[in-house]
């Protein structure tokens, strides 16, 4: 959990360098928090630079497979859910959450909020890679340190229906 942490704030800390470095007036894509929140279900996992036999958990949860077809809420204030669907060797589960994004920086990042929790008081949490969203698509990227390098688990997904 440590090295995910160190990983993501290293990462983050090399996309702020380079995003300084680059030139003036470029075009960039923009990021909204408006396309962020509403509800989304979690379609596919991916890998990036990393075999996903070696991906064993996400989250602290079960199997990443545990996660395809999950639910996440995400409301404008900050608080949210995702709720697992169950099934196979998989537990249904609901795990409120409170969530934030940069879209400067390109981050989305939550905590898990368990009964009696106050979101200010927990301090652990993840950090990822907001790669893009339209308000009907996103991806999100989870860095994971493999051998000497940072791979990725790639989150897509899709906006649900009203």
């Amino acid at each position: 959990m440590k090295r995910i942490f160190l990983i993501a704030a290293i990462f983050c800390s090399a996309l702020m360098v380079l995003q300084g470095c680059s030139p003036k007036g470029a075009a960039t894509p923009t990021l909204k928090r408006g396309n962020i929140t509403g509800n989304w279900t979690l379609s596919d996992i991916t890998f990036e630079g990393i075999p996903q036999s070696s991906v064993k958990s996400l989250f602290g949860e079960g199997s990443y497979t545990c996660f395809v077809g999950s639910s996440w809420r995400l409301t404008n204030s900050g608080n949210g859910s995702y709720s697992l669907p169950g099934g196979g060797t998989c537990a249904a589960k609901t795990q409120t959450i409170y969530w934030s994004a940069s879209t400067k920086e390109d981050t989305f990042q939550f905590k898990k909020l368990y009964e009696g929790d106050k979101a200010k008081n927990v301090t652990e949490g993840y950090r990822l890679v907001l790669s893009s969203t339209n308000g009907e698509t996103m991806v999100i990227k989870t860095p994971v340190e493999y051998g000497n390098s940072t791979a990725y688990i790639v989150l897509n997904f899709t906006k649900a229906a009203k």
